[in-house]
């Protein structure tokens, strides 16, 4: 049964045709995967299918075949047709052309749809987790509520931070609170853009399933977009692959998804490189906080840690290991409970935890870091953002030139490159924000370069060229990484070491194939042990 008849849809965005005469037709109770790497119109489609503001099609139809109750304009997936709806009128068949409906039609579809969009987390940042999915729940009295909100964290695997305040989980948990709101409205389709793109593996599973729990098993339409074959093959039964707003090809998971990764290139095999020797050295740091809810939380308990110059040093671990803490001490943006931290600047050891210009005041010129939830500035075009935003103060040509070639240093093409300079960040696929914002960490070129999740949103392909700039940059600009990261095949392909953190602590230090290895073990045995016990 068609519940979605996408027809004959074309967008242009500032004269670039974004989706190309798509046809598609969601069947109801069915999930379907769109997979495409960046910019390919994953993002536009979603958003057009949930009414987003700008994203009206140029031309074509969204066709909803719905069940709508005339009485009070509830409307429902169409195998209700027929059916008595709660204020005691009947539900009739109907197939409504969404953008060019009535503005209270449109709105009553809208209220039933939920979406989930990548890198934003769509929460009450001081109120607690069961407050946040409460507020999402309608028509229901306190009791159901109640209950109704705790069934659903129990689905996100929540229930051990139900009374913790938004604002103190990591971006993992923070997610899966983002789906049981989501899932709270009670939706008649759920829409999901890149919603483990930047999870890790561990934590990416656990929204799986809740996926497959919450929506999959419960009858309900999922559309949900990706550039990782891993959740194509998991959750859909029909996938798409776009490309430049056309279809590829499409058909069942498996298939689609082997002719898209025989597209994936490989990274490049580079020499070894000669790294020099310490320029970071952490010894027994710590940053403990205080919260009346949970007692003393121990972020980072005790690391010590060293990398060498020009080296590319990775820090894996699962969602809320304390890795984004630790990276934001290394930079100087959080301080310290206690430890030492030195960072070498020429021939000088500058003591990090010292405020002012004679402490981490000296080094931070020399520092650049891309926060896992980096946002550019919106009222700057691309060339704006990497120069006059970030006080880059340089001759119009050469900025231009230097843009141009940063661009090209993160996976655009010279062409695309040229053509997105004077785009704004809401005109660029989520992806490619992502590459414009770690250009605008390396156009600066620091000497320590510390990226947070650099390759959440990016494709395969997209994944690669970055690991390619990330050699490049350290061979032609003596740069040294410090790489925090749940992706474990870009730890692999791009790292010279690597740590593995949990619970504040680094367990083990390594070649990367070992520590994965040690990651990947430790995991399954985890797992096995929360399966045993249920």
């Amino acid at each position: 049964m068609s519940f979605i008849e996408i027809k004959n849809i074309n967008k242009t965005f500032n004269g670039v045709k974004v989706l190309n005469n798509l046809n598609i037709n969601v069947e109801e109770g069915t999930i379907l995967g769109i997979l495409g790497k960046s910019g390919s119109g994953k993002s536009v489609l979603l958003n057009m299918l949930r009414g987003m503001k700008d994203y009206k099609p140029d031309e074509g139809q969204i066709i909803y075949n719905l069940a709508v109750c005339p009485e009070c304009l509830t409307v429902e997936p169409q195998s209700l047709a027929g059916k008595e709806c709660k204020c005691g009128g009947a539900f009739e068949k109907r197939g409504v052309d969404f953008w060019e409906a009535d503005r209270h039609l449109f709105a009553a579809i809208r209220r039933r749809i939920s979406i989930m969009l990548q890198r934003t987390f769509a929460l009450y940042e001081d109120d607690t987790v069961i407050d946040n999915v409460l507020k999402s729940i309608d028509g229901h009295n306190e009791e159901e509520s109640t209950y109704m909100a705790i069934d659903l964290i129990e689905l996100a695997q929540m229930t051990h931070r139900i009374t913790h305040i938004a604002r103190d989980l990591s971006g993992g948990e923070k997610q899966r609170v983002v789906l049981a709101r989501q899932l709270a409205k009670e939706p008649m389709i759920f829409l999901a853009d890149e919603p483990t793109g930047t999870l890790d593996p561990s934590t990416a599973e656990q929204i799986h399933q809740a996926l497959i729990e919450g929506v999959k098993s419960q009858g309900l339409s999922m559309v949900i977009t990706s550039h990782w074959p891993e959740v194509m093959r998991n959750l859909s039964d029909h996938v798409i692959w776009l490309d430049k707003g056309e279809i590829i090809e499409e058909g069942d998971p498996e298939t689609v998804v082997k002719s898209f990764m025989e597209h994936v290139p490989k990274p490049k095999t580079s020499e070894e490189f000669q790294t020099g020797g310490p320029i970071i050295k952490m010894y027994d740091v710590k940053k403990h906080y205080y919260s009346i809810e949970r007692g003393v939380i121990k972020a980072v308990d005790g690391i010590d840690l060293t990398v060498d110059e020009g080296e590319i040093y990775g820090v894996v671990g699962l969602s809320g290991a304390g890795k984004t803490t630790l990276s934001r001490i290394l930079y100087g943006l959080t301080e310290p409970s206690s430890g030492e931290i030195e960072v070498k600047l020429g021939d000088n050891w500058i003591d990090m935890t010292e405020k002012g210009i004679l402490g981490r005041g000296r080094v931070k010129p020399y520092l650049g870091i891309l926060h896992q939830e980096y946002s550019l500035y919106p009222h700057r075009n691309v060339l704006g953002n990497l120069t006059e935003a970030i006080s880059l103060e340089l001759p119009a040509e050469f900025a231009k030139m230097k843009a141009l070639y940063v661009l090209n240093a993160v996976g655009f093409s010279e062409d695309y490159a040229e053509s997105i300079l004077h785009k704004y960040h809401d005109e660029l696929s989520g992806g490619e924000r992502h590459r414009v914002a770690l250009a605008q960490v390396l156009i600066k070129e620091p000497n320590i370069v510390i990226l947070d999740e650099p390759t959440g949103t990016m494709d395969p392909i997209t994944r690669v060229q970055v690991t390619d700039s990330i050699k490049k940059a350290r061979k032609e600009l003596d740069q040294t990484f410090v790489i925090i990261s749940h992706d474990m095949d870009f730890v692999l392909d791009v790292c010279d070491r690597a740590s593995i953190m949990r619970g504040g602590k680094i367990l083990k230090t390594g070649l990367p194939n070992e520590v994965v290895d040690e990651l990947t073990i430790t995991e399954k045995d985890k797992m096995l042990k929360e399966g045993l016990k249920s």
